[in-house]
C-alpha cells in the first residue's frame, strides 16, 4: 500500500513538474496557428470557405500590416512571398507549420527597414537637401503600388526622409516665429538639430522592429489571419489580453504614471495619476525620464533592464506587476545634469482610471425668455465592466447618477456617448431599460441564422423625460445598440456626426490554450476574438456598415476622413430580419423632430464657429483626394503662412465672441459636477466652471509647444456641439412642455 501510495505521489509529482515545465515555456504557435484556423471555420458568423482564395487574403493582410504605407517591401519581394506562399497559408496553418512562413516574411521585413534606415542614415549625413524642386511626396500610399524593385524603393525612400526632414525644419521655424511674436521662450532652442531628430526618430522605430521575440511575430501574423475574415476578428496575445481586460474594466496594478517613447530611446512620464502610487510615493516627477526598470529585486538598484529603444509597450509590461510588489525605475531627473541618474523605487498598486468613468453633470440655464430650465448631463466613455469579479459595471455608475439627476428635477436629460467606443453587450442591454419599458433592446443573429432577442429587464423606465443622445463618428458597438434602441422606440433624439461607426457585430473571446494538447505549453498561447453574431436593432436594421443616422446633424470634421466600418478591410455587408416580435414604439410626433432640425439649422447658419468645420471638411476633403504632399519649401512655406494668417483672422475673432459669449455664459448658466466619488460620500452637487477643469484626475506634463497655440478655450469649457446639443436639448423640453400644456400629449414626459 505504501508502495502504490509512493508511486502515484510520484507520478502526481512528475505530472506537476511537467505541467510547472510547460506553463514556464513559450507556446507551440505552430500548433496556437492551427488551432486558431479550427476555431475560425467552426465558430466564425461569416463561414468563409478555407481555400486559397482566403489564403491570398491572410499573405495580403499579413504584408500590408507590416508595410502599410508600401515603402519596405518590393514587388519582387511580394511576388516571391505569393509564389512561396500565395495559396499555401490555409495548408500551413491546418498542418500546424505556419509560423516558418511568418517568420521567414518578417525577416524580410526586418531586413528591408534595415536597409531603409542604414541609407536614411547615409543621406542625413551627406550634404543638405534641396527644397526647391517641384518633387511631391503622396500623404498615403496605402493603395500604391509597391515599388518595383530596390531602386525604385531607394528613390522613394530618399524622398520620405526628405520630407520628414523637411517638415522638421518647418515645425521648428514656425515654433521660433510664434515664440518671438508671444514673447515666450523658444521650445525648440535646445532641441536636436532637424537631421538629428530624424534620425533618431528611425532608429527608435528599427529598435522595435528588431527587438521581436517568436510571441510577437506570431502575434503579428495571427492577428492578420483573423482580422482576414473581418475587421473585429483578431487573436490577442497573452499580453494584449492582460491589457484589453484592465481597460474593460478601468483598472489596472501599477504605478499610475503615463509614458509616452521618446525619439532618443528614453521613456518620459507625461503624467501622474493623482493619489496613485507614485503620486503617494512623491520622488518620481513630470518630465521625468525612465532609462532602466528593474523587476526581479524592486528595492535596490541592481539588475537593471535596460529599456533604451524598448517599446513602450514592453516598458509598461515591466512596469506593471503584483500588488504590494515593487519596482524599481532608474530616472534622469527632468531639469538635471546630462548624465544624472536617480533610482526611484514604488510599491504597485491599483490605479483606477477615473477619467474614463461615468460622470454627470447639471446645467441650471435661464432661457432668452428667463425662464429656468435644469438639464441633466451623463457622459459615458466606454462600455465598461469587469468580467471576472464583476465589481465594476458602469451600468450600476449610470444608475446612481440617473437617479441623483432626477433627485436634483432636471427638466431633460443629455446622454454623452461621444468617443464611445463600445464594451459590455450586457451592461448596454441593462442600460437601455433605464429609459424604455420592457421590451426589446437588441436583436442577436448567429450564424444558423438563429435571432434571439434581448429585453430590458428593468419593468418601469427610472426616467422617461425629454432626452437626446449625442453621438459621433466614433461612438461603436454598444453605443450604437443604445442609441439604435432609443431611436427606433422614439425615446430619443440622436444628435451629431452624420452617423455613428457602423459596427454591428458581436465578438467572443476564446482561450485557444484550452484546445491545446495536455501537457502544451497552454498560458501564454492566446485568445481568439472572433466574430460569432451580428446584432439588429429592435426595427430589425442592423447598424453593420450603416451605423445609427442622426436625427439632428451638427457639422463635423470627421464627416471628411475615412473614419468607420466603411472603410476598414473585409467588414461584414449590412442586412435587415424582421422587427422583434414585442417591438411597439412609441409616438414619434413626441420627439417635434422636423421642428428640432428647423431651429437647429437656423442657429447652425449664423454660428461662426461652424462655419469655420465647414470650411475645413471642404479643405480636409481637397487634400484627401489630391493626396500629395509638396516637397518645395516655398510652397510650403507660403500654405504655411496662409494658415497662420487664417488662424489669426480666426482667433481674433473668436477673441471677441467667445468674451461677450462668456459674460453671457455667467449670466445664464450655472454648473455642479457629479462624480462616482461624490455620489459614494453623498456630497451636495459641487459647483463648477467647466473652463478651469483638467488635473483632477492626472497631472499632465506641459506642451511648451501646444502652449504657443493661441486659439481661445471654448467659453465655460464647452465645444459648439455640446453648446448646440444643449440647445436641441432645451428646445425640445419647451416643446414637450407647450404639448402638454396645450393637451396634445398624455403623460409622454413625466419622470419616474
Amino acid at each position: 500500500m505504501t508502495t502504490t501510495w509512493f508511486r502515484k505521489a510520484a507520478s502526481a509529482a512528475a505530472l506537476i513538474a511537467i505541467c510547472c515545465s510547460a506553463c514556464a515555456q513559450q507556446a507551440d504557435f505552430n500548433e496556437v496557428g492551427r488551432q486558431m484556423a479550427i476555431m475560425l471555420q467552426n465558430s466564425h458568423f461569416a463561414r468563409l470557405p478555407f481555400n486559397a482564395e482566403l489564403s491570398q487574403r491572410f499573405l495580403d493582410d499579413y504584408l500590408r500590416d507590416l508595410d502599410f504605407q508600401r515603402l519596405y517591401f518590393t514587388q519582387q519581394d511580394v511576388a516571391e512571398f505569393k509564389l512561396k506562399y500565395g495559396d499555401q497559408l490555409h495548408m500551413l496553418l491546418l498542418h500546424g507549420n505556419s509560423m516558418p512562413a511568418a517568420t521567414d516574411i518578417y525577416a524580410v521585413f526586418q531586413k528591408r527597414v534595415e536597409e531603409r534606415v542604414a541609407l536614411a542614415e547615409k543621406l542625413l549625413k551627406g550634404p543638405d537637401f534641396d527644397f526647391s524642386s517641384s518633387e511631391s511626396v503622396m500623404l498615403s500610399r496605402k493603395d500604391a503600388p509597391w515599388p518595383k524593385n530596390e531602386k525604385e524603393a531607394a528613390d522613394l525612400w530618399c524622398l520620405q526622409i526628405k520630407e520628414a526632414v523637411l517638415g522638421e525644419n518647418l515645425r521648428r521655424e514656425l515654433l521660433t516665429k510664434l515664440s518671438k511674436e508671444q514673447g515666450k521662450p523658444d521650445p525648440g532652442i535646445a532641441d536636436r538639430s532637424p537631421k538629428e531628430k530624424v534620425s533618431l526618430r528611425y532608429k527608435r522605430f528599427l529598435s522595435s522592429v528588431k527587438d521581436v521575440d517568436d510571441e510577437e511575430i506570431a502575434n503579428y501574423f495571427l492577428s492578420a489571419i483573423a482580422r482576414a475574415y473581418d475587421p473585429h476578428t483578431d487573436y490577442m496575445s497573452f499580453r494584449e489580453m492582460n491589457r484589453f481586460k484592465d481597460g474593460m474594466k478601468n483598472e489596472l496594478v501599477g504605478i499610475g504614471a503615463l509614458l509616452q517613447g521618446e525619439e532618443d530611446g528614453a521613456t518620459k512620464i507625461m503624467g501622474i495619476v493623482v493619489g496613485g502610487p507614485a503620486d503617494r510615493e512623491g520622488t518620481l516627477k513630470l518630465n521625468d525620464r525612465v532609462v532602466g526598470v528593474n523587476t526581479l529585486n524592486g528595492d535596490k538598484g541592481e539588475d537593471m533592464t535596460d529599456i533604451m529603444f524598448t517599446k513602450i509597450d514592453k516598458v509598461v509590461d515591466l512596469i506593471r506587476g503584483k500588488e504590494g510588489s515593487s519596482v524599481a525605475l532608474k530616472v534622469e531627473p527632468a531639469g538635471g545634469t546630462p548624465g544624472e541618474t536617480k533610482i526611484v523605487v514604488i510599491q504597485r498598486g491599483k490605479v483606477e482610471m477615473k477619467d474614463e468613468q461615468a460622470s454627470g453633470q447639471v446645467i441650471d440655464m435661464k432661457t432668452e425668455k428667463g425662464e429656468p430650465r435644469r438639464l441633466g448631463v451623463i457622459t459615458l466613455p466606454s462600455f465598461y465592466a469587469d468580467f471576472e469579479e464583476g465589481k465594476i459595471r458602469c451600468s450600476v455608475d449610470v444608475e446612481r447618477i440617473l437617479k441623483r439627476l432626477i433627485e436634483e428635477k432636471i427638466d431633460g436629460l443629455i446622454l454623452d456617448l461621444r468617443g464611445d467606443g463600445g464594451g459590455s453587450l450586457e451592461e448596454v442591454r441593462r442600460m437601455t431599460g433605464f429609459f424604455i419599458d420592457s421590451g426589446p433592446v437588441v436583436q442577436v443573429k448567429n450564424t444558423l441564422g438563429q435571432v434571439q432577442v434581448k429585453d430590458s429587464d428593468s419593468g418601469k423606465p427610472i426616467y422617461s423625460g425629454p432626452m437626446i443622445v449625442m453621438t459621433d463618428k466614433s461612438s461603436a458597438s454598444a453605443s450604437e445598440i443604445l442609441a439604435g434602441a432609443l431611436q427606433d422606440f422614439n425615446r430619443a433624439v440622436i444628435v451629431g456626426d452624420t452617423s455613428t461607426f457602423g459596427k454591428g457585430t458581436v465578438q467572443q473571446p476564446m482561450d485557444i490554450g484550452r484546445m491545446l494538447p495536455l501537457f502544451a505549453a497552454r498560458d501564454r498561447a492566446g485568445f481568439l476574438k472572433v466574430t460569432i453574431q451580428k446584432f439588429y436593432r429592435p426595427s430589425g436594421s442592423s447598424t453593420q456598415m450603416d451605423g445609427v443616422a442622426a436625427n439632428v446633424v451638427i457639422p463635423s470634421l470627421a464627416d471628411a476622413l475615412d473614419m468607420g466600418e466603411e472603410f476598414l478591410d473585409h467588414p461584414l455587408p449590412h442586412d435587415r430580419i424582421r422587427p422583434a416580435g414585442d417591438f411597439k414604439p412609441l409616438d414619434v410626433q413626441a420627439l417635434f423632430i422636423p421642428r428640432l432640425k428647423e431651429l437647429s439649422e437656423e442657429r447652425l447658419k449664423t454660428c461662426k464657429d461652424f462655419s469655420y468645420i465647414i470650411e475645413d471638411v471642404e479643405k480636409a476633403k481637397k487634400r484627401v483626394l489630391v493626396n500629395q504632399l509638396s516637397l518645395n519649401k516655398a510652397a510650403r512655406e507660403k500654405d504655411l503662412v496662409e494658415s497662420d494668417a487664417l488662424q489669426k483672422e480666426r482667433n481674433a475673432e473668436r477673441r471677441t465672441r467667445f468674451a461677450k459669449m462668456g459674460e453671457s455664459d455667467k449670466k445664464s448658466l450655472a454648473f455642479f459636477k457629479i462624480t462616482l466619488d461624490d455620489l459614494e460620500k453623498g456630497a451636495d452637487l459641487k459647483a463648477y466652471n467647466p473652463a478651469d477643469e483638467g488635473g483632477e484626475f492626472m497631472r499632465r506634463a506641459k506642451d511648451e509647444a501646444a502652449d504657443l497655440d493661441q486659439t481661445p478655450k471654448w467659453p465655460t469649457g464647452m465645444d459648439p456641439v455640446k453648446r448646440e446639443s444643449l440647445s436641441v436639448l432645451k428646445d425640445l423640453v419647451d416643446l414637450t412642455e407647450n404639448a402638454k400644456l396645450a393637451g396634445i400629449l398624455k403623460g409622454t414626459a413625466e419622470a419616474h
